[in-house]
């Protein structure tokens, strides 16, 4: 499962590298609102919180149907400028229909409220019922709120903006400038990558889920997604954040430039695990033999043979079980003398919830 990115013959000149303050407000919003998903910046979001007057954060509740369970794209700016304010004028320049469609889709985190068959859910009936079902499956407040973007665009238009810059006022302004350096400085050292040592390089360093199409003619995303994109007439752009870890969002609506936001300042602690991994490890737990043979080896090493004898099963029985636990990196195997030995990987099996939970989120 991946989002593919067709960017088949383009040049260097086509990828942007560039940080987003907007896109970084919409992550740190995201981050406010849900913070149990984002341990590492608990720090930061305890000492935001303590500083945002009560009446700013029930607006930014209010409004949490753009950056709560999944990120608005109208927050991943594909041609970021170098303030807020800059950015926020560009939307303004969008009619009212381009603004709500916009506000509406969210292909950054795998859903797309608005299906590319439907018209503007201001002019079309059944584009609108999905856009309001979508906003219902959420909660009242969110159905709220996109019934409140339909039907008076203009002022929706407006009190948006204003929370925005009062966000930016009140918290995000401190916080940007403490980022703003580092985030252009990894902009730059990506546009060196890519002229030094090519795309491959360049997408290894941006995220280990970012990778090169065998074929040398797609971006491959590895998330929980089946989506295809095109570059082809755009241009990517790539955006390091401060803020967005343990996120990868990719904007991949059609008709759009495709934008990969990734976290740029995070350190974390061991390696991303691809989802095939995750999904690896998941399927060899899923059968009862399995977990039976695991429950004695989890005890001490244990050979074939002393599995097969302790739960009653033939030895090839036992060695294909033990072969799909290795296979997913459960297991590791060592030989003594006439034997092998099976114990239990126990890092890998530590981190299973942890990987579970970032494939699922990223």
């Amino acid at each position: 499962m991946s989002v593919s990115i067709d960017v088949s013959g383009m040049t260097e000149d086509r990828y942007l590298f560039a940080p987003s303050p907007l896109a970084e407000l919409g992550s740190a919003l995201h981050l406010l609102v849900e913070p149990a998903h984002h341990a590492q910046q608990a720090g930061w979001i305890t000492a935001a919180g303590a500083q945002i007057d009560p009446d700013l954060m029930d607006r930014i509740i209010t409004a949490d149907y753009l950056w709560r369970t999944s990120r608005s794209d109208m927050l991943l700016p594909a041609h970021p400028r170098q303030t807020l304010v800059e950015e926020l004028d560009v939307l303004d320049e969008l009619d009212d229909e381009s603004w709500v469609r916009t506000a509406l889709m969210t292909s950054s985190c795998g859903v797309v409220p608005l299906r590319d068959d439907l018209g503007s859910p201001m002019t079309d009936d059944a584009a609108r019922q999905v856009a309001r079902e979508r906003a219902a499956a959420r909660g009242g407040r969110q159905l709220d709120f996109v019934d409140y973007l339909l039907t008076d665009p203009p002022t929706a238009r407006s009190w948006l903006r204003r929370l925005l810059e009062d966000c930016a006022t009140g918290f995000f302004n401190a916080a940007w400038r403490r980022v703003a350096g580092r985030l252009a400085g990894d902009a730059r050292h990506k546009r060196d990558l890519l002229a030094r040592h090519g795309l491959e390089r360049t997408l290894a360093a941006v995220s280990p889920a970012v990778t090169l199409s065998a074929s040398g003619g797609h971006i491959v995303v590895d998330k929980l997604q089946d989506r295809t994109a095109s570059a082809l007439g755009t241009g990517l752009t790539f955006m390091p954040s401060a803020f967005s870890h343990p996120h990868l969002l990719v904007v991949h609506a059609p008709g759009l430039r495709p934008v990969i936001s990734y976290p740029a300042l995070a350190t974390p602690s061991e390696p991303s695990v691809s989802v095939a991994a995750v999904q690896d490890r998941l399927h060899a737990l899923d059968h009862p033999v399995r977990l039976r043979l695991l429950r004695s080896i989890a005890r001490g090493p244990q050979t074939t043979a002393q599995l097969a004898d302790a739960w009653l099963l033939t030895p090839p029985e036992v060695s294909r079980h033990l072969a799909v636990l290795k296979n997913a990196g459960i297991l590791t195997s060592s030989r003594r003398g006439r034997y092998v030995s099976y114990e239990l990987d126990l890092a890998a099996n530590a981190r299973l919830g942890t990987d579970l939970i970032e494939a699922l989120l990223r």
